[in-house]
């Protein structure tokens, strides 16, 4: 009996001690709403950095439709090369005025920028070699022209891309009276018509909206014409003179400086804000006034016939032009206004003449391909030794009289 007493006490205990933690347990889990709401609150937070990942802004739609855009044109542009290379002739289709907004905005001064500061970054000697190497094949650069061909002694991209040239290797023709400034790709030439400029063939830009206003003839070496004419002819200084054109396309492989076409005096620099849209031959064919969109550098001057000048226009991932003697000069800058231009005149009291070039010197430099357009006067009997879509190198003759 006793033993007995002694179980049924020790069960009796161990219920109550069930009983006990049950009612323990039973409180801690009555007791949630704080645990509850520490789940509620990182569900919150959940919910809320879901919500912040897709939240779309403006901005980030315009550069994801932009790039996809562009990506878009680049894959037109080759298949628009591949039917050039069979001699198919391509129809000219310019692009809307959507599809030019939808261009622009992809933020191409930013990546430029960008692009820039990557450039200037200084590459491990190991490295050197097998970005460059890439760089070449890709797009056929010959660095048996170059003056430095060991690949190990370019510290940075900026300073292959503006690498020198061995003297030899870009002989400047002494015969014809305008040379080329630089390597690259003939787009077109001619004559200037109805002051309407032709970028590719069919496809024009306005020549007053390109190079903008007439400099005062103060700035420089010849006489004004009447205020009637038209901008075209206002150009034109000399009785029986034409205006003339020529579009060089400097491909990402080319060699990236240019220099003076020709004997002339540089007497003022007008500086064009801009885009900086591609100037491949494809979108120059795509994009009406493609030029006068895009950020560019006009020198004017005068040569032995007349009115002279140089533009250097820039591209995508090309905000960087260089002018040697021009320190003054500051391209891609972050902000700009639109339809904006800086004038700088290198006539002054101590030299009256402006900066006098010989043909073939330096004159400066883009930091990747771009394009340069020469639009001068000259006689009417003045010939171009051109094709439409033949290679140029720097040097070589464009024309003559």
């Amino acid at each position: 009996m006793a033993a007995a007493a002694a179980r049924s006490s020790l069960l009796c205990s161990c219920n109550l001690l069930v009983q006990r933690n049950l009612c323990v347990r039973a409180g801690v889990l009555w007791k949630q709403p704080p645990s509850r709401t520490f789940f509620s609150d990182r569900k919150k937070l959940h919910t809320a950095a879901v919500r912040q990942v897709f939240r779309l802004r403006p901005f980030h739609v315009l550069v994801a439709t932009g790039g996809g855009y562009a990506g878009y044109r680049k894959y037109e542009d080759y298949k628009l090369q591949q039917l050039e290379k069979r001699g198919i002739e391509v129809p000219v289709k310019l692009a809307s005025e959507w599809e030019v907004a939808l261009y622009k905005s992809v933020p191409t001064r930013l990546l430029s920028r960008a692009w820039g500061r990557l450039n200037q970054v200084e590459l491990p000697t190991w490295l050197r070699k097998p970005v460059y190497s890439l760089y070449i094949w890709t797009f056929g650069v010959n660095m048996k022209e170059a003056a430095v061909e060991d690949l190990h002694h370019y510290r940075n991209l900026s300073e292959f891309f503006r690498r020198k040239l061995k003297p030899q290797a870009r002989p400047v023709c002494c015969v014809h009276s305008v040379i080329s400034p630089s390597d690259g790709k003939i787009l077109n030439f001619g004559q200037v018509k109805n002051c309407e400029v032709e970028q590719v063939k069919g496809v024009t830009y306005s020549l007053e909206s390109f190079l903008g206003p007439r400099i005062s003839t103060e700035e420089m070496h010849f006489s004004q014409a009447p205020p009637g004419n038209s901008f075209q002819k206002q150009l034109v200084t000399k009785e029986g003179n034409e205006l003339y054109h020529c579009v060089i396309y400097l491909a990402p492989g080319d060699y990236h400086c240019f220099h003076s076409p020709t004997d002339w005096t540089v007497s003022h620099r007008r500086h064009f804000p801009g885009s900086l849209m591609s100037v491949n031959p494809g979108v120059a064919r795509w994009i009406k006034e493609l030029f006068c969109h895009n950020e560019r550098v006009v020198l004017t001057g005068d040569w032995k016939h007349g009115f002279f000048s140089l533009t250097a226009v820039g591209a995508t991932n090309v905000g960087s032009i260089r002018i040697y003697f021009d320190q003054d000069l500051h391209t891609n800058s972050p902000s700009y206004s639109k339809g904006s231009y800086n004038d700088f005149s290198f006539i002054s009291n101590n030299n009256k003449e402006g900066i006098p070039m010989r043909k073939g010197e330096h004159l400066g430099e883009f930091n990747l391909g771009s394009t340069i357009v020469l639009i001068f006067e000259a006689p009417k009997d003045f010939r171009f030794n051109l094709k439409a879509g033949q290679k140029i190198r720097f040097g070589e003759a464009l024309g003559s009289l």
